[in-house]
């Protein structure tokens, strides 16, 4: 029970927080974005061009989830290089171009869609899907047709030199992924693993995050990997961080990677030992199967510090802040 004297002491309390002047409010503000953010970070070497993307939203004080589509779209559809994500992915065996996407804010509201032919912006749609339906998933034929209804443009995605690669590999139709893009050797190899997962803090410390990807090339007609799904290629939690993955997504669903590494993050390890963690549980698990493949991760916690973390060598991801827009760096791997 209140009696006078504590009631007297926390009014006392309540009177001197609310004495804070302007500019300590504004000193507390500036120490913050000091510490970290805005901060945008992505996967692999084409990580630079989306996250450049999304500096231009996040420089301006936007909001981080504008940011992350921003940036998301650029590797979707303007580098005509990468043939991992949008409209120049490689196609699955049958010869169809699907697309996986998922995307989630500071809320804990996300979208996603899996399987997805003609429409070269995934990202958009699943941002779509989470802001105009009351699901968090689309997929196959229903997520074309709700993101024409929407008013995004149906294509080929098909190009002529993702179809040369795809008739070549037909020749032998040999299915075995290496397990970075910079390895391959054979038609299709190379282009075999990667996904752009990103994550970015704004100027207020709010974190959202996405990730986008054709999935691996010549899988089989209907394979969805762990990109489009909440918990598995993708997940944030405003109090905690935010993860996504890369790599085999079988192996990240499998273990709820993502999730698993906000977790580890939530009980105080730092972002590359919550990726290294769960990176251990996926080699603990099937040893044998983790020394053929690849698998990353990388998080960001709330205060803005980041790391990553592989099965093998040869992952890299991009950072942007104030500092420096196109930092590029090795993670670190078990083997």
């Amino acid at each position: 029970m209140y009696n006078r004297r504590k009631f007297i002491k926390i009014s006392a309390a309540g009177a001197s927080l609310a004495a804070l002047s302007n500019s300590a409010v504004a000193k507390a503000i500036s120490s913050t974005t000091d510490a970290g953010f805005p901060i945008v970070i992505s996967t692999w070497d084409f990580g630079i061009i989306a996250n450049k993307g999304a500096w231009k939203v996040l420089s301006t004080g936007g909001r981080a989830l504008d940011a992350i589509e921003a940036g998301a779209r650029i590797p979707e559809a303007e580098d005509i290089t990468n043939h991992t994500v949008g409209r120049t992915g490689l196609p699955d065996r049958d010869g169809h171009v699907t697309l996986d996407s998922c995307i989630m804010d500071e809320n804990g509201n996300c979208g996603s869609v899996a399987a997805m032919e003609n429409i070269a912006h995934p990202i958009s749609v699943a941002r779509l899907v989470m802001e105009k339906t009351p699901h968090v998933m689309l997929v196959g034929d229903g997520a074309t047709q709700f993101a024409v209804e929407q008013g995004m443009k149906k294509e080929k995605l098909l190009t002529p030199e993702s179809e040369k690669i795809w008739k070549e590999w037909l020749k032998t139709a040999k299915y075995s992924p290496v397990m970075n893009i910079e390895n391959g050797k054979k038609p299709g190899d190379k282009y075999n693993h990667d996904t752009i997962g990103m994550l970015a803090i704004d100027a207020k410390g709010n974190i959202s995050g996405g990730c986008t990807t054709s999935g691996m090339a010549f899988k089989l007609h209907g394979r969805v990997g762990d990109s489009p799904i909440i918990g598995a290629g993708l997940y944030v939690d405003n109090e905690v961080g935010g993860a996504t993955s890369t790599g085999v997504g079988e192996e990240v669903i499998r273990n709820v990677g993502s999730f698993l590494v906000v977790e580890l993050m939530r009980q105080g390890y730092s972002p590359e030992d919550a990726c290294k963690e769960a990176v251990r549980r996926i080699i603990k698990k099937k040893p044998e199967t983790a020394k053929q493949i690849q698998v990353g991760f990388l998080a960001i916690n709330k205060k803005g510090e980041y790391g990553a973390y592989a099965i093998q060598s040869g992952f890299s991801f991009a950072v942007c802040n104030a500092q420096q827009q196109d930092l590029l760096i090795k993670g670190k791997s078990f083997y």
